[in-house]
């Protein structure tokens, strides 16, 4: 990738409705971002990244006001530190302006170390201190 990329997680209760899934996809093609849902069940998680602050933080807002209950912005827009990334093709532009869903939080928790953000991920998450 090229440049500064930005990125954000959210948690909610749940991500169950296609026709919000569906406006989450819009929003990812509108404004040229890769989301990455954890949908189906409990708890629902989405990642969000992007080349543009501004542009994964309208997606952020988008989500914010699709109102999902027990909305919480784990982890803010902000900057990916370059040394999180990983020479990968999962790290290039190509996915941008899609969005992806799993079915588990261990199966996010997989992307997320592809990614080389599994520290970044399991503090957003809760699951270990900074």
């Amino acid at each position: 990738m090229s440049g500064t990329a930005y990125h954000a997680l959210i948690r909610t209760h749940h991500i169950t409705s296609r026709k919000k899934v569906a406006r989450l996809k819009a929003a990812a093609k509108q404004f040229q971002c890769y989301a990455l849902l954890r949908s189906g069940g409990i708890p629902g998680v989405m990642y969000v990244r992007g080349s543009d602050r501004s542009n994964v933080q309208k997606w952020v807002d988008t989500v914010h006001d699709l109102r999902y209950k027990d909305y919480q912005l784990a982890a803010p827009v902000h900057a990916v530190p370059s040394e999180l990334w990983r020479d990968s093709p999962q790290q290039d532009d190509d996915g941008l302006g899609c969005l992806e869903e799993v079915a588990t939080v261990k199966e996010m928790a997989t992307r997320m170390e592809a990614r080389g953000l599994q520290r970044w991920w399991r503090v957003a998450m809760g699951f270990m201190q900074a």
